[in-house]
């Protein structure tokens, strides 16, 4: 995936692993991790693993820290 995606709007409705992982800022391996854990909003069709770009706006939104303000 290009590293240059600066808008969701950029993304594909369905993302694969190393797409989230671009998107998240993290490895590959930990993408697989974490489409594979309980809560995150992976389907599931046959072997592939897919993340739908909507949901997984809401799953950020949902687990953000809430900013510190000083």
């Amino acid at each position: 995936m290009n590293s240059s995606v600066t808008s969701f709007d950029q993304l594909p409705i369905t993302l694969k692993a190393d797409q989230v992982a671009a998107v998240l800022g993290i490895s590959r391996s930990n993408a697989y991790n974490l489409m594979r854990s309980e809560g995150f909003p992976t389907l599931h069709i046959g072997k592939r693993m897919l993340v739908p770009k909507d949901r997984l706006i809401r799953w950020i939104d949902a687990n953000a820290q809430p900013e510190v303000r000083v």
